[in-house]
Parts: C-alpha cells; structure tokens; sequence
C-alpha cells in the first residue's frame, strides 16, 4: 500500500519541502509540500526527479577497498581498519600536514556533512583544507569578515519587500538562488515586477532571469567591480549617498570617496563596454528607490576581482542606507545560530594566517585554494600532501586543471572518499565509503537557513528506514573521526558526545549565556533524539536564539524551540520575516563596519590598473542548468538531455567571423590547454563571449556512472592551468578569462 512521507530537498540550495509517495521501500513519486511553511509547493524538475536520484543503480551498495591495485568490495569493518592502519601511521611518520581534506559543495546539504568535518580536521591536525568555496563562493567571505568581522554574516536580498533588485552574474530562474535561499526564486522575481518594483539583470548572457528584468545590461565579463565602482562614485560625487540609520556604526565613507575617485562612469565605460550615462542612470535609480538591494553570485565572484566585486556589492546597499532593512539586505538569524550577544568590537577577520607550502597561498577563512591541490601532493619535501581525505568532492571535474590533479591523486600514498559513486574522483581512493540514499538519511539544512530569505526552521526524519548493509552517513563520518584518530573501535555515539560536552561547557562558562553557571553533565541528560546527530540538533536549537534554553530564561524565544517541539510540526515552523540585526552581529575590532579595510585598499590600485587594459578579443563564461547541480546529477536519465547539454555558445557574429557552424565540433584554447566541443550559435550572448558548463567531462576510465558516461561532454575546468586566482580569496577565476576558438573540419 502506497504511503506518503514528507522530506526537504537536498539537491540545491532551495530546500523546498516534498512528499514523497513511497512504495515499500522506494521512493516512487514527489511532489511540492504545499503545507511547508517556506517553499508552500514549489517543487523544480530536481526535486520532482527524487525518486531517481534516490534509487540509482550506480549508487554504491557496500564500501570499496583497495587490493592488489584494484578496487573491491568489502565489509565496513574493514574499511575502516585499512584507514584505522593507513592514515594514524602517515600522520606519525611526516607529520599532521602531510594529510589534506577535501570538501565538496554536497557537505552542505547533509547533517553529517555540516556536523563532522571540523571533528575530522581536529583529529588530524591539518591545516591543508581544500573546499568548493575558492571555486563559487569564497569572495563573499572574505569580503563580509572584512566588512563585518564575520565571514558568515553575509546579508541577504529582502526579495518579498524590496521594491528594486539589481542582479549581477545570477541566474537564479536556473540556479534557485545561491547564498540566498528562497524556494520558487522565479515567482518572486515577477511578484516583484507584479507590485511594481524593479529587476535590473547585469549578465553577459540573455538569461532565462535577464528576460524577466525591466532592464538588462551585457558588459564585458569580469568587469563587474568596475561598474560597481562607478555605482558608489556617482552615489557619492552627486551626493545621493545616504546611509541614513547605518552611519553611526560605519566608518571609512570619506576614505571611500578617495578611494573610488578614478572610478567615473566616463573612465570605466570602455573597460565595460557600457554607455557612461547608462550607467551613471543606474546609479541615480538605486539611490531614488524607496527600497532596494544589490545581490551577486557565481559569475560576479569567480573572475579575478571577486572579492572586490562583493565588497562593493555590500557597499553600495550601505551607501544608499538599504544594509540590515526591510526591502533591502538583511541578515538572516538562524534557529541554530548562537543566541544574539551584547553590542561591542569582536576578534576581527584576519587574512593570510598561514600560507600554502609551494606557492605561498595565503589561507582564507581556514581554507586554501583548491586550485592548489595538486602542486601540494605532487611537489616533493617536507610537508607534502601524502593522503587526501574527500567527502563529497569530485575536484578532477570542479577544480582548474583535471588532468593534472588527477595525475597527482593517483600518487598518493593513502585517499580516503566519502562518496555514493565512484567518479572522477573517487575512483582514485583506497578506500570508499558510500553514504545511503537520501530517503534513507535524516535532513536539516544547518547552512541554508543562515542565507534564507525568510527565518524558519523544518527537520526530516529518515523517509525510509536504514536498509540492511547499508550505514548511516553520520555514522560513516563518526567512525572516520575514530579511525584517523587513532580510536577505530570506540563506540561512534562518543563522538556526539564529545561534541555535545564541548558546546555545553562553552555555555555555561560564557558570562553572555543564560546558561552560565549550570552543569552541562545535568543539561545534557536532558537533551532529546534518538540518536546522536538529534542530540546534537537538539542542543543546538536549545541554545540558540529561539531557543527554550532548557528554561533558564522566561524570554525563551515563541514557544521554546527544540527537537520535540520541531518535531510537532512536519511541515515546519515559521519564525517571521527577517529583522534588522545591526549593530549586535558585528564582530570588527572597532565594533562598526568597516567600509574600507587595509586589504581591499591595497587592491584597488590594480583594479584601477585594468582600466587602460586592452580587452581579449574572446572570453568564455559558465552557465547553469535548471536540471543540473555542478557535477551531481549527470547519471538521472530525467534530468538528461533538451537545454542541459554540454555545448559551446557562440554569438552568430563571432561564429560568421571565425567559421563556425551550429551543431559541428570546435576547438577552444586557453591557459591549460584546448577542448573540441560542439558548437551552439545562439545570440542569447554578447558578441566576444562564448558560454561552456560547468560539471561535465565524465569520459574517463574507471568509473561507475552509466548515464554520465553516455553524454560525457567536456570539462570546461580543462582549459586552465590553475594560475588565475582572486588573489584576496584564493578563488579560482572560472570566468571572463580568453579563449580561441578554432573550427574543426
């Protein structure tokens, strides 16, 4: 008899809610959660394929280990005692560094994924930690611990309210939004036109989003600061500034000015292949608007000003006083956030506090440029990179320079992978360990929240029960933390433990915590769940701003949150619309924002360099599928084929001038080689520019993924050599770099 069970999404940073209809032990059906409290239905082809995704036949069933060369299946226990024997003795004998780990961007839509690996890091000792933020999102980090003094205090757009949104290098009719979760983002773009608000696109490309807006502007790639540069000088020079409320807790705006002086609509309009005035118009309608906000993504972060870009991204919603309002950008607040604290200078952000061993890459936020992966394992001496530890990474496909990084995974000494398949990636570990599918595993999005657009918090049990052979993934990454470190053996529940003895007595030691002064021992036998991950789900919603505190304070937040209560209400609970946090969430050593840090002063002279720069004559820029999610979901027959092909797209002008023609093979050559791909001509995309995405290139040896293998399609990452970065943040400069093309006969 069918049933049906409720789940949130984990396949892209949406998190709609779904019910799925379950047949025994499949999932057969999903549908849009109309009664979720945040996506209220919205379902996308991604989520309407879970069934698919959730019973893939490529999925691996068992661990996989490594014999004789070849990769066999094998019980848990003994995967583990090979990474109990390999990884402990590694670390003994060359050192803590000698281990890296990777992280790919599925970490965080998973709770094992958000609970575990800084236990592991712990564990190991390491500081070489490679993640997908140098490939996506790593700028927005950087500049919001400059600005903010927390790299996590990223504002987001106040979509339901504003009343003007400018959009650069998003869309999210295709992505469903990044660093800024909002389920059905398409349907509050046209309410935003609909109550007679504004959508302004800044894209190369004539996107599926652009062709919503009221109006679309096409620069030149990778110009992005200078045009946001422009924006703040015209808002100053013309005196439209006005930072209204955010003035006594800015400091830098007179430095500001200075700063931005060569930046004119008339010095950067060349450079960005736009009409001064147009520009200098955009400003004035910004400034004029009663409410509004700036918002870029992916394409506005991986150039090589990324971090300049996101800086002025926040500095423009300052200047036209729309930071921390309603209809502007407001800082989300989390159930599991800690609980807001008193007003004051914090720690500070820091860059550089330590640097890669072979090129000197100074680290950001704790993390290195996984540009820098390969070099580290492949060049000899002290320290280097003799295992890999990857959970959920596929970097031979995500990261600049496949080839080479594949070359430098296969000599390692020991690579362990947390992975459903075996990819491009995996199939170089030693040992694998599959995580269930995800009707299997219990949902709750720790990240997503911290970026939504509304505050609410929703929790999934597990929609089908753990199959027999098969390990839960937070177990799997527990036992991990044991094996490297050296207790393979020990119960995996102490691992929780452990976790939960540490927030607790961070608590009541912390003279701002209603819970200062109690004993943790008494408060943790007090926590709910069934399991070690709830446990800690359950303290961290306790603890947290809309928390019950385990009734020490009358103000507990509506209702007291935690577990049970959580529980209570399958399809969420809503926790009201975001709410201006500032002062209270700065974290600066002076305790305001600061507008204008040392480190993004040090960098606009370059900027300012690129304005007398002669532009390529040709660049490539990614684009995103509506049925696709980097690399993830390529082996779905469902969300195969029509638009989610792997094409090059040409401007009919350039493909008139350098003879190529729809639907035959050319070949494109940059910085880390060349690539012959299928040419689209299309004229969705400004003349100079050529569009390849991002993910593809499953055509090599010693992988399981049928479907992918089929439509293998080329990996754009190919065509750099890893040496293009955003120098502040360490991210990988995947678009506006030059390309030639060259017809295939």
């Amino acid at each position: 008899m069918p049933r049906t069970a409720l789940r949130i999404c984990p396949l892209c940073e949406a998190t709609c809610g779904l019910t799925l209809t379950i047949e025994g032990a499949t999932v057969t059906g999903a549908r849009g959660d109309r009664d979720d409290v945040f996506s209220r239905g919205f379902i996308c082809p991604k989520g309407a394929a879970f069934g698919g995704i959730d019973a893939d036949p490529d999925r691996l069933r068992s661990p996989l280990v490594r014999r004789d060369g070849r990769l066999r299946e094998a019980t848990w226990e003994e995967a583990y005692e090979a990474i109990a024997a390999a990884v402990p003795a590694l670390v003994r004998e060359y050192g803590p560094q000698s281990v890296g780990v990777v992280l790919g961007n599925p970490n965080v839509h998973t709770m094992a994924g958000q609970l575990y690996p800084p236990m592991l890091l712990k564990a190991l000792g390491t500081r070489n930690l490679f993640t997908a933020s140098t490939l996506d999102q790593m700028p927005k980090h950087v500049s919001s611990g400059l600005l903010f003094g927390d790299p996590f205090a990223i504002p987001v757009p106040d979509l339901d309210r504003t009343d003007f949104l400018l959009l650069l290098g998003a869309n999210p009719v295709e992505s469903n939004g990044s660093l800024c979760t909002a389920p059905d983002f398409p349907g509050r773009l046209k309410a935003l036109r609909a109550r007679g608000g504004t959508l302004v696109v800044v894209d190369p490309r004539r996107t599926r989003t652009a062709k919503l807006a009221d109006r679309h502007l096409a620069p030149r790639p990778g110009s992005d600061a200078l045009l946001l540069a422009a924006l703040a000088h015209t808002l100053l020079t013309e005196e439209l500034a006005d930072p209204g409320a955010l003035a006594e807790h800015t400091q830098g705006i007179g430095e500001l000015a200075e700063a931005l002086g060569s930046f004119t609509p008339e010095a950067v309009a060349p450079a960005c292949d736009l009409p001064a005035e147009e520009i200098r118009d955009l400003a004035r309608d910004l400034a004029a608007a009663p409410s509004a906000a700036v918002y870029g993504r992916i394409g506005s972060c991986t150039v090589e000003y990324g971090t300049l870009t996101s800086w002025l991204v926040d500095v423009l919603n300052i200047l036209t006083g729309n930071l921390d309002r309603p209809g502007g950008a407001l800082f989300p607040l989390s159930a599991t956030d800690r609980a807001p604290r008193p007003a004051g200078p914090g720690k500070g952000f820091s860059l550089g506090r330590w640097h890669s061993r072979v090129s000197g890459h100074p680290e950001a936020k704790g993390e290195l440029p996984l540009s820098a992966l390969a070099e580290e394992i492949e060049t000899p001496g002290e320290g280097r990179i003799r295992a890999v530890v990857s959970i959920a990474a596929n970097p031979v496909l995500s990261a600049p320079d496949g080839r080479r990084l594949d070359a430098a995974l296969a000599g390692l000494d020991f690579m362990v992978s947390i992975d459903p398949y075996l990819n491009e990636t995996s199939r170089h570990a030693h040992v694998v360990l599959p995580p269930a599918p995800p009707s299997q595993s219990a949902h709750f999005d720790f990240s997503f929240n911290t970026f939504a657009i509304r505050n609410q918090v929703r929790y999934s049990p597990p929609a089908v029960p753990l199959e027999d052979g098969r390990m839960d993934e937070c177990e799997i990454h527990a036992r991990l933390v044991l094996a490297v470190s050296g207790m393979h053996g020990t119960d995996p529940a102490a691992v929780d433990e452990l976790a939960i003895g540490a927030v607790l007595a961070r608590e009541c030691a912390d003279p701002d915590s209603p819970l200062r002064g109690q004993d943790p021992a008494r408060l943790a036998a007090q926590l709910a769940g069934d399991s070690g991950p709830e446990r800690r789900l359950d303290l961290m919603l306790r603890v947290g701003p809309y928390g019950d505190r385990f009734g020490a304070a009358p103000d507990s937040g509506p209702g007291g949150l935690g577990l049970e209560r959580l529980r209570a209400h399958p399809h969420g609970i809503d926790l009201g619309p975001l709410r201006p946090r500032l002062p209270g969430l700065l974290r600066t050593r002076s305790g305001r924002i600061e507008l204008l840090p040392d480190p993004i002063a040090a960098e606009l002279p370059r900027l300012r360099g690129t304005l007398a720069d002669r532009p390529a004559a040709l660049v490539l820029v990614g684009r995103r599928h509506l049925r696709s999610n980097n690399s993830w979901l390529h082996n779905v027959p469902a969300l195969t084929g029509g638009s989610n092909r792997c094409t090059l797209q040409v401007h009919p002008d350039d493909a008139a001038r350098l003879g190529l023609t729809d639907g035959r093979l050319a070949r494109v050559t940059a910085d880390g080689g060349s690539l012959e791909v299928p040419v689209e001509v299309t004229d969705t995309l400004r003349a100079g520019v050529v569009s390849l995405p991002h993910g593809w290139g499953h055509d090599r040896p010693g992988t399981r993924l049928s479907v992918a293998a089929a439509e293998p399609g080329v990996n754009v990452n190919q065509l750099l050599d890893g040496t293009r970065l955003d120098p502040l943040s360490g991210t990988a400069v995947l678009n506006g770099f030059p390309v030639e093309l060259t017809p295939i006969p």
